[in-house]
């Protein structure tokens, strides 16, 4: 019985270092952005999970660029900077935006592509149309543009403290998607509430839902006496089915939903075909 508990651990141990190891030997490298800035705890906790597995390159904004969606900077420099926590070289800063942080991290930081990205943690839910907004989001996005499997994980608290159940999913979720593939150009928005792991009711495949925000911008006054704007708002909520990412969380699911970003409206292409909009400069 001994041996055979020797065997299983053998076993267990090769199927692990599989897992590490990639063609002629190499660690499998993993390239882990965001949207709330590299000195955020969310994206520490993913990165000291991830090395568990992998090689790790930290490569994020130097200041918070939440909801600046898939912007990239043309007209300003961008400056890469080391970046150390408690002495110890953590990752480099970048003072762009999350998209920027993946096209200069790929071809100017990094000496070989990584095997995947991943986007995250971020504080807060990037779900139903939120996802246009997201950086979050759009650093993942970059990467499927690039061809490279991409993860977006969010935790649904923009006062979350422990991120180890969120930083667990990511790995887990790398792991097969490493084994199964994704469709070029797709990525995975993932969600997990802000609950401990025996409060979460399960893990579902999602779509994304149609959830928005209803913006309002409350005018104030300076200390000059001179107007300004603040947004505000409250989300307008019409997702009531647990095939949509918002409704799964407020159900306390994580909420996997697979994205892409062809914008096409195949439906409305079909019915445009009746339009014979050819005919409209004759």
């Amino acid at each position: 019985m001994f041996c055979a508990a020797l065997n299983l651990l053998a076993i267990c141990l090769y199927l692990f270092l599989q897992m590490l190891e990639l063609n002629n030997g190499e660690k499998l490298k993993i390239l882990i952005s965001n949207d709330d800035g590299i000195d955020s705890p969310g994206i520490a906790a993913l990165a000291k999970e991830m090395k568990k597995i992998g090689e790790v390159t930290v490569i994020a904004p130097r200041t918070e660029q939440s909801a600046v969606g898939h912007a990239i900077t043309m007209k300003i420099p961008l400056r890469i900077t080391e970046y150390y926590k408690n002495g110890d070289f953590f990752g480099y800063a970048i003072d762009g935006t999350p998209a920027d942080c993946l096209k200069i991290g790929i071809r100017n930081i990094l000496k070989t592509r990584p095997d995947i990205v991943l986007s995250g943690i971020n504080n807060g839910s990037n779900t139903a149309i939120n996802i246009i907004y997201s950086g979050t989001v759009s650093a993942a996005r970059e990467a499927a543009i690039m061809d490279l499997p991409a993860i977006a994980i969010s935790q649904t608290s923009h006062d979350a403290k422990d991120f180890f159940y969120a930083a667990q999913i990511a790995s887990e979720l790398t792991s097969k998607v490493l084994k199964e593939g994704l469709t070029k150009g797709t990525l995975l928005n993932v969600n997990v509430p802000n609950l401990p792991k025996e409060e979460i009711a399960g893990i579902l495949l999602t779509q994304q839902g149609k959830s928005k925000w209803d913006d309002v911008y409350e005018e104030r006054i300076d200390p000059y006496g001179k107007k300004y704007y603040w947004l505000t708002g409250s989300l307008i909520e019409s997702d009531n089915d647990l095939i949509t990412d918002q409704y799964a969380i407020k159900k306390n699911y994580v909420s996997i939903t697979p994205i892409h970003f062809d914008l096409t409206d195949y439906k409305m292409f079909d019915t445009m075909k009746n339009w014979h909009i050819e005919t409209l400069m004759k």
